[in-house]
């Protein structure tokens, strides 16, 4: 646990529903983003038959890893990192159960075949550096989506919108997505990519203050 209070912290994410989230708690935060020569994409590549949760703490630790290395080449005060990492998952299904961003239009199509009229689970990770010197601390929430039977239709139209992309299981429920989803058992944060609560817990540990 840190020494010492904390005004602000660093948000290695590019996501901006994170950055709306924090900023919905009251989080100062400044961006610690990738530089070009990482290679983020193998980093977020499934292991052979890696199961969900340790695939969804591995990425986050090693982005926490990468973001740390990063803060180390800047000269910048320092201040607890924030990382996360959220992926979705159909658990023991033949295809393989997570679910990641999907690469072009037949693979969004692909995968929202696959949650059409199924429950599924959203696993966010979280994990804050307080120190360099320090293993950082982690927590994930899961949460429990139900889907509705999609048509070909609506799986169509969806993926023309746009708002597949870039996003784990090929849907946004703060979008147009969230018109597919009958009912949710858990974070509504969380299914956006930073649970509140969780990750409120972790910078309260590290004496981070809210506005």
């Amino acid at each position: 646990m840190s020494d010492s209070v904390h005004t602000f912290i660093y948000l290695a994410s590019q996501s901006p529903r994170r950055q709306e989230l924090l900023k919905q708690i009251g989080i100062r935060f400044e961006m610690l983003l990738p530089t070009p020569d990482e290679d983020g994409e193998s980093m977020e590549t499934p292991l052979f038959q890696e199961k969900a949760h340790g695939y969804v703490q591995r990425v986050t630790l090693a982005k926490c890893n990468a973001a740390l290395w990063r803060w180390q080449k800047t000269g910048l005060p320092w201040a607890p990192i924030l990382c996360a990492d959220t992926t979705v998952s159909l658990p023991n299904h033949p295809n393989g159960e997570i679910l990641g961003k999907p690469s072009d239009a037949a693979d969004a199509a692909r995968i929202l075949k696959m949650l059409s009229g199924k429950t599924h689970e959203v696993l966010s990770s979280i994990a804050v550096l307080v120190s360099p010197r320090e293993k950082p601390m982690q927590l994930i929430q899961v949460s429990e989506v139900q889907f509705a039977d999609l048509s070909s239709e609506q799986i169509a139209a969806y993926i023309a919108s746009g708002e597949s992309f870039g996003k784990a299981g090929a849907y946004g429920i703060q979008g147009l997505g969230g018109a597919f989803i009958p009912s949710i058992k858990g974070s509504y944060s969380g299914i956006m990519g930073l649970p509140i609560y969780e990750t409120m817990l972790l910078l309260n540990r590290a004496q981070v203050n809210s506005l």
